[in-house]
């Protein structure tokens, strides 16, 4: 058969339910999304950020950074990588901090961020609440205190950080949010619709399979089920809140069993975004070997610590204390 027909046979198939599936994934995301971002804007204008970061300043002192650091993080934990980001470019001045310093800041930072959002996805697709904030929190600390300990151990990057570019004034009257919330909610239809029309026309080529294929061993070494590599692939490269529509609704296919889903999610709370993220803490100073390789071998360690711990728990106690029940899974069929 002629390709051209081929391809016009695969999108006449496609297109009637295309945009029907599309709309579910953004409709479950901004759910999510949209009630969370208004509660966080108003605890920013209640002055919830500076009574927070005192909290973790004597957490500060494990990761050997200046206690004024908590309040980056604290905006970082709340709102998103922008908001800790601009903190930081306006308490950095103020401080003589190093390489080093700025690199485990980054790496907590890529760890732990948009918790409000992130967490409340993760918890969507079937991990229960406290383990998934406990993962995210948990895993940024001890990253942080490892990356710590290995740069005072070998006095590495002990120089002065240099900053290389200054962010433009941001707009922080409520227009000025509401017009960047839009934007931001605009790009997540746009990815989202890319994405979805991608993954049919990979299933299609049947490329998705070669996919499964090269990161089998990887899979095999976390052991996570090979029917999860879809939903790693999409949160390693999109990232929870971009990707979160879709991780929803490829946890709740039924595709994949419990525990691979659970497993993946947890590799997805350590190690997500990777392109994006990866870059804007460059923009900080970070070392790209800690923020990149660094994360992703602490993340692909914890998890295949934690499945093998997971392996020796009994159903019971996975159902009790780690699976959330998925009571509001889609009722139309997941198409191939």
């Amino acid at each position: 058969m002629h390709p051209h027909l081929s391809l016009r046979s695969f999108i006449t198939a496609t297109l009637p339910d295309l945009g029907r599936e599309i709309y579910c994934v953004c409709a479950t995301l901004f759910k999510l999304m949209i009630p969370i971002i208004i509660l966080v804007k108003i605890l920013e204008e209640l002055g919830a950020i500076p009574l927070l970061s005192r909290l973790l300043e004597p957490l500060m002192t494990l990761v050997g950074l200046p206690e004024s650091m908590g309040l980056v993080l604290t905006a970082n934990l709340l709102s998103n990588m922008y908001a800790g980001m601009l903190l930081f470019y306006q308490l950095a001045p103020e401080q003589t901090l190093t390489v080093a310093q700025v690199t485990v800041l980054c790496g907590m930072m890529l760890i732990a961020h948009s918790l409000p959002v992130e967490v409340r996805i993760v918890q969507k697709a079937g991990v229960r609440l406290p383990v998934a904030l406990g993962i995210r929190l948990g895993g940024a600390l001890l990253f942080g205190i490892l990356l710590h300990q290995l740069y005072s151990w070998g006095g590495w990057l002990q120089q002065p950080v240099t900053l290389a570019w200054t962010p433009p004034p941001v707009d922080n009257s409520w227009h000025g949010w509401l017009l960047g919330q839009l934007q931001s909610l605009v790009v997540i239809v746009l990815i989202i619709s890319t994405l979805i029309s991608l993954l049919r026309l990979l299933r299609w080529l049947h490329i998705e399979r070669l996919m499964i294929w090269l990161l089998r061993p990887v899979m095999r070494l976390l052991r996570i089920g090979e029917q999860a590599t879809s939903l790693t692939i999409i949160g390693i490269t999109l990232g929870l809140a971009f990707g979160g529509g879709l991780l929803i609704r490829e946890a709740q296919s039924g595709r994949i069993s419990r525990r691979d889903v659970f497993a993946a999610l947890c590799l997805l709370s350590l190690c997500h975004s990777l392109i994006e993220d990866t870059l804007l803490v460059l923009l900080l100073g970070a070392d790209l070997a800690a923020v990149l390789w660094g994360r992703l071998l602490f993340s692909l360690v914890f998890v295949a610590l934690m499945t093998r711990w997971l392996d020796r728990t009994s159903p019971a106690f996975q159902q009790r204390y780690l699976f959330r029940p998925l009571h509001d899974a889609p009722r139309e069929p997941v198409h191939a």
